[in-house]
C-alpha cells in the first residue's frame, strides 16, 4: 500500500442497523474501529449472531497494530470475542474506556481469551503503529461513551461512535465540545458519524428527563411493575431504581446480561443501590405485587430474553397476570417491530397493562437528531464525511446535512460495508469493493452456513417433517407391513390418525408402482415415495413438509 494513502473499510454499520466494524489502513498497518454484532432475522432459524463477514482481517492479521471499541454495547463490542478468537493472538491490544473495558474483559473471560485489554481515557493520546488514538468524550446511553480520532501523517479521521449532545446527562458529563471544536480548528480531514437519527428532526431528549416520567408512570401502578430496557443502558436502570426507592418498592434483576451488568457498573460507581432495595429472584414471590419492580431484558422482543419467556409463560420464576404493568423504556432497533409488537400482543392477552414511549416520555435515544449531527458537523468542520451507523436511507439523509452546512457534495462518500474510501493528497474517492457480508454465530460455531442448510431450517419451521418407514420384500420388492408414519410439526387440519391412514394408503400405492415398474434399488424406491408424497400432501393439506422416507429390505 502507498505510505501516503488512507484507506477506510467499513466491514458492518452501514445499510444497516447493528455489526459495526470499520478497518482504517495506513502505510500498510491497521488499526480496527469497534467488533460488533446484530441480531438474526427471523428467517435465520438458529443462528445466534451475526458478526460482519471479518476475512479481510484474517488475511492482513499480521498488520493490525489495535482495536479500539467507542463504547459497551453489543452493536459495537459484541463481536470481540469471536474475532479475537479467529485471529488467534494476532491483535496485540484491544482500547476503550473504563466500563467498556470492563465489559469486554467478562466477554474474553467467557470465551477464555487472553488478548491484553488497555484501558484508555480521554486526555491521553497512545501510538500504534503509524496512527495516534485519541479518545474523546460524548454522551449516549451508556456512560464511558467515546469518539476515536486516529491521526496519520496524512490528518485525522474523527469516528464519532454513537453521541448526541446531551446537556443534563445523568452522570453528569456532556460532551467534550471544547476538544470536538479543536479538530475543526486543526483541520479534520475525514469524519465518520453517527447517522442513527438522520430522520429525527430537533434534538434528542435528555436522558435526565426519563426519570420523572419513570416515576409518574409508577405512581399510577397498584401492582407489580416490571421494565424492560437494554440491559447495557445503565443510566436508564439507575433512573428505574430511583423511581422504585422514591416510591418505597424494592427492585429485582433478571436476565443475564442485565444482573452482569448491573454487576460491573456497581463495581464502577455507576449504579447506586440503597442497602435492603435490591431482590434476589428467589425473594419474588414473598413480596407484594405493589412493593416489587422488575427490571429485565427482552425489550427488542428476543426469543430467548426473560421478559418474552414471561410473556410466554414459559419464565421460572416470573408468571404474569392481570393488574401487572409492562413499562417498555426502549425503542425497537428497525427490524425487530414484529418481535416486539408479537411480545407486547402476548401481554395484553395474559391481562397486563403495558405501556410504551406512545404513551409517555419514557425513552430517550442515545442518538442525536438532526440538529446535533448539524453541530457534530460545523464544529469539527472535517474535510470529508462519510456516514456510518445507518441504513441506506439515513445514511443519505446524514450526506444532505453536510451539504445544508456547506459541504461539497463531492466530499460527501455515501458508502457501503465492503467500499473502501481512499484518500491521499490527490484527494478522495472509492476503491474497488472487498469482500464484505455476514458470518454467523450457530450455537458455538462461526461460519457461513449454507443457503441450503438455512433453506432447510426455514422449511422445517413452516411445514415441518415427515418421517415414513417401509419395509418391503426384497425379492419383488411388495410391502411387507403397514408402513411408520410419523408426523412433527405438520400443520394438520384435519384428524391427525386420519391423515397418517391415508400417507399409509399411498406409501402402498406408490411402493406398488415402482414394483410395476421393475424399480428395485433401494435409493430410487425412496425417490419414488418422496415425489409421490409431496405430491399427494400438497393436493390434501396444501402443505410442502420436509419428507424423509426410509426403505428396509427384507
Amino acid at each position: 500500500m502507498d505510505r501516503d494513502l488512507l484507506r477506510v473499510l467499513p466491514l458492518g454499520g452501514l445499510g444497516e442497523i447493528g455489526k459495526n466494524m470499520t478497518v482504517v489502513e495506513y502505510g500498510g498497518r491497521i488499526v480496527v474501529i469497534d467488533c460488533g454484532v446484530r441480531f438474526p432475522t427471523a428467517e435465520m432459524h438458529g443462528i445466534d449472531l451475526v458478526l460482519p463477514d471479518f476475512s479481510y482481517l484474517l488475511e492482513r492479521r499480521d498488520r493490525i497494530d489495535a482495536i479500539v471499541i467507542t463504547h459497551g454495547h453489543e452493536d459495537h463490542l459484541g463481536g470481540l470475542p469471536w474475532v479475537l478468537r479467529e485471529l488467534d493472538g494476532a491483535v496485540p491490544v484491544v482500547y476503550g474506556r473504563r466500563l467498556t473495558v470492563a465489559m469486554a474483559r467478562s466477554k474474553l473471560a467467557e470465551h477464555k481469551l487472553d488478548t491484553k485489554i488497555q484501558q484508555l481515557e480521554p486526555g491521553k493520546v497512545v501510538q500504534a503503529g503509524p496512527f495516534q488514538i485519541e479518545i474523546v468524550h460524548v454522551t449516549h446511553s451508556i456512560p464511558d461513551a467515546a469518539a476515536v480520532a486516529l491521526t496519520t501523517p496524512l490528518g485525522t479521521v474523527l469516528f464519532t461512535g454513537d453521541y448526541r449532545f446531551d446537556q443534563t446527562p445523568v452522570d453528569g458529563k456532556p460532551a467534550d465540545i471544547s476538544r470536538l471544536a479543536r479538530f475543526g480548528d486543526e483541520g479534520l480531514l475525514l469524519l465518520c458519524g453517527d447517522s442513527t437519527n438522520a430522520d429525527r428532526t430537533g434534538f434528542a431528549l435528555s436522558e435526565s428527563e426519563v426519570g420523572p416520567r419513570l416515576h409518574e408512570v409508577f405512581a399510577r401502578c397498584e401492582g407489580r411493575i416490571v421494565v424492560t430496557c437494554f440491559a447495557s443502558n445503565i443510566h436508564r436502570v439507575q433512573q428505574v431504581i430511583d423511581a422504585a426507592e422514591k416510591l418505597g418498592r424494592r427492585v429485582a434483576l433478571l436476565g443475564r446480561s442485565m444482573v452482569k451488568n448491573m454487576n460491573i457498573g456497581r463495581e464502577l460507581g455507576h449504579v447506586r443501590v440503597r442497602q435492603g432495595t435490591l431482590a434476589e429472584p428467589r425473594e419474588l414471590d414473598k413480596i407484594p405485587d405493589r412493593e416489587l419492580v422488575i427490571i429485565t431484558t427482552g425489550s427488542q422482543g428476543e426469543p430467548l430474553a426473560a421478559l418474552r419467556r414471561m410473556a410466554y409463560r414459559e419464565h421460572r420464576q416470573v408468571r404474569l397476570h392481570a393488574g401487572d404493568t409492562v413499562v417498555f423504556s426502549a425503542n425497537s432497533i428497525p427490524g425487530n417491530e414484529r418481535a416486539v409488537n408479537d411480545t407486547i400482543d402476548r401481554l395484553f392477552h395474559i391481562g397486563c397493562d403495558v405501556v410504551t414511549n406512545r404513551d409517555a416520555p419514557i425513552h430517550a435515544s442515545g442518538h442525536g437528531h438532526r440538529e446535533e449531527l448539524k453541530l457534530m458537523l460545523n464544529m469539527t468542520r472535517p474535510k470529508y464525511l462519510m456516514p456510518v451507523h445507518g441504513d441506506h436511507m439515513r445514511i443519505r439523509l446524514h450526506a444532505e446535512l453536510g451539504e445544508a452546512v456547506g459541504m461539497p457534495r463531492e466530499h460527501i462518500f455515501r458508502g457501503d460495508n465492503g467500499l473502501p474510501l481512499e484518500i491521499d493528497a490527490g484527494g478522495a474517492r472509492f476503491a474497488e469493493r472487498e469482500r464484505s457480508g455476514m458470518t454467523f454465530v450457530d450455537g458455538i460455531d462461526l461460519g457461513d452456513p449454507a443457503e441450503s442448510a438455512l433453506r432447510v431450517r426455514r422449511q422445517l419451521s413452516a411445514d415441518g417433517i415427515l418421517f415414513v418407514v417401509a419395509t418391503i420384500s426384497a425379492d419383488k420388492g411388495d410391502s411387507l407391513s403397514v408402513p411408520d408414519v410419523v408426523l412433527r410439526g405438520v400443520p394438520v387440519v384435519e384428524d391427525e390418525s386420519a391423515l397418517r391412514e391415508a400417507i399409509s394408503d399411498a406409501v402402498e400405492d406408490s411402493l406398488d408402482r415402482a414394483a410395476d415398474d421393475d424399480i428395485h434399488e433401494t435409493e430410487l424406491i425412496e425417490k419414488v415415495l418422496h415425489d409421490d408424497l409431496a405430491e399427494f400432501l400438497y393436493k390434501r393439506i396444501r402443505r410442502r413438509p420436509m419428507i424423509v422416507p426410509v426403505v428396509v429390505e427384507i
